[in-house]
């Protein structure tokens, strides 16, 4: 295109512009970030339905017109939530398949991950396993809730797929049916640590131990 006085003016004008509306954007974004990380106590506290605005608001440093100014209503900062927690949660599994050439090795590192962050992050666990439920109820829920669940399967089947290449096998079952044999074990820990059952992490070590080994199993 032929630059003309008038064009490159404009184009001068028009950066600093885009700059400072990139700049507003991004500062609104990490704001927005920082009132879900505060209202993410109050949230796994006291679960979706028994948590406002207002409530969130008081157990935090912010007050309820600085929440609604930044978000809508209870919905949406509970739907950001999600995103922060799909993001975090999954990136908590990212060195899983560093430096691992044992596919043994590889099913002990993911099995102790998995304990250790159901333990770590119960609050985490309980709002999730809270929002999943509700999604079936409350429509603005179910894409946040449906793109976690995406993200989580997808990161087991790189770790189960993992182990069957090591392993020189196939896995028994898909993607989805891996998903599902695990997490039913995996949120029946979280319901039973939550209520102060002691064993339940040593009884998911095991489960999911048995679980992998029958999922990927050794080369004959």
């Amino acid at each position: 295109m032929l630059m003309t006085a008038e064009t490159i003016d404009r184009s001068e004008t028009s950066a600093p512009a885009e700059r400072g509306v990139a700049r507003r954007s991004s500062k609104v974004a990490a704001k927005r970030d920082e009132l879900a990380r505060a209202a993410f106590r109050t949230l796994s506290e006291l679960g979706y339905a028994g948590t406002s605005l207002r409530e969130i608001a008081a157990n935090s440093e912010y007050s309820h017109g600085v929440l609604h100014y930044y978000f809508a209503d209870k919905l949406e900062l509970i739907s950001h939530c999600v995103a922060l927690y799909k993001r975090e949660c999954v990136a908590a599994y990212d060195d899983i398949l560093d430096d691992v050439t044992d596919a043994d090795v590889l099913r002990r590192r993911f099995s102790d991950r998995l304990v250790t962050t159901m333990t770590d992050d119960l609050p985490t666990h309980k709002l999730w396993y809270d929002l999943r439920i509700q999604a079936m109820f409350e429509p603005s829920l179910r894409n946040g809730v449906r793109e976690i669940d995406a993200e989580l399967e997808a990161m087991i089947w790189r770790v189960v797929s993992r182990c069957a290449a090591l392993s020189g096998t196939t896995p028994l079952l898909d993607s989805a049916g891996v998903y599902a044999a695990l997490d039913g074990p995996f949120e029946r820990a979280v319901r039973r640590l939550a209520i102060g059952d002691s064993a339940a992490a040593a009884d998911l070590s095991v489960q999911l131990d048995t679980l992998l080994a029958a999922v990927v199993p050794a080369q004959s």
